[in-house]
């Protein structure tokens, strides 16, 4: 294989969000992340539903989908699946992961599929003008919204947790380099990894703001984004105090908020589980093609009803 630049990460084509956009450090985030573990972006693929954040796989020099609205878990677990050597990441924004694609974001928790997840939330529906997201808070009024929101926000990582996610860890897509690190984490971890990045929308979110984020001239003291933690630095607590501590910091929201890795936990991948049923697998694997068929119908069977 032929040494890698970070260059060689980087399409050809360039981004078009607003100035500003949080997308941009997440995209560079996740580009020095593939470039310092070396992955090779033949058998890399990166994954989008619909919305600003779809376009990330445009801008990245691997293999990527452009999937549908609320739809990219399904279709990034079933290529993990198919392939389990590629390295898969999928993103997508609030609106796209938490309401129309809640039920996959649900269901993906119980599976475990070896693979990261970015979760983009400027709190905002930004492509179709600013509509209110399932993370804008309760009597809160953007710029573009006639109102304030009358629903209540969603946690991302509560509901992660409650899934099943088994490394769970949040980030600020202006901190690009605390950022790559996060992302790092959560491609090298053994199972489903949850990634959730809080980002300004400078078009449509007047509210959280990069100045809210991180007052100009800010000291780490005094910008909001902070990290707590790690729940790898308290190996002498129980689960039960680990998991009110996991709480403790995903609810807290205001002067501070955490970001670093809230959760991490060791559990069988959903490609382990699959050797019950395919002892071959996955040595032998459907992307592979004819001369490494899998009876495929006989593991239909096991799990008819």
């Amino acid at each position: 294989m032929l040494e890698l630049k970070l260059a060689d990460y980087k399409a050809e084509k360039q981004p078009d969000w607003c100035p500003g956009c949080g997308d941009y450090g997440i995209l560079s985030a996740l580009q020095m992340a593939l470039f310092e573990l070396k992955r090779d972006p033949s058998q890399t693929a990166v994954f989008s539903g619909i919305g600003c954040s779809a376009k990330t796989p445009h801008y990245l020099n691997v293999y990527g989908v452009h999937t549908l609205h609320g739809r990219v878990l399904p279709v990034a677990q079933g290529a993990k699946l198919a392939n389990p050597h590629l390295t898969v990441v999928a993103v997508g924004g609030d609106g796209d992961g938490l309401g129309i694609g809640a039920g996959h974001f649900v269901a993906a928790g119980r599976r475990n599929v070896d693979m990261l997840y970015i979760l983009y939330d400027n709190e905002v529906y930004g492509l179709t003008k600013g509509q209110a997201g399932p993370t804008l808070g309760l009597g809160e009024k953007t710029k573009s919204l006639p109102k304030p929101n009358p629903q209540s926000r969603l946690n991302p990582l509560l509901l992660a947790f409650a899934a099943g996610y088994t490394w769970i860890a949040r980030g600020y897509a202006y901190d690009v380099k605390g950022l790559k690190e996060l992302i790092k984490e959560g491609i090298e971890h053994r199972g489903l990894a949850f990634l959730h990045v809080l980002q300004p929308c400078p078009t449509y979110n007047d509210l959280h703001t990069k100045e809210w984020f991180a007052p100009p001239g800010f000291t780490s003291s005094r910008k909001r984004a902070t990290t707590p933690m790690s729940p790898q630095g308290f190996p002498r607590r129980s689960w039960t105090s680990k998991m009110m501590l996991f709480q403790e910091k995903a609810l807290e929201w205001g002067e501070r908020i955490p970001v670093g890795v809230f959760w991490k936990a060791e559990l069988p991948t959903f490609e382990a589980r699959l050797k019950a049923y395919l002892p071959r697998y996955p040595e032998a694997y459907p992307a592979r093609g004819p001369e490494a068929p899998l009876d495929l119908e006989g593991l239909l069977q096991e799990f008819a009803l």
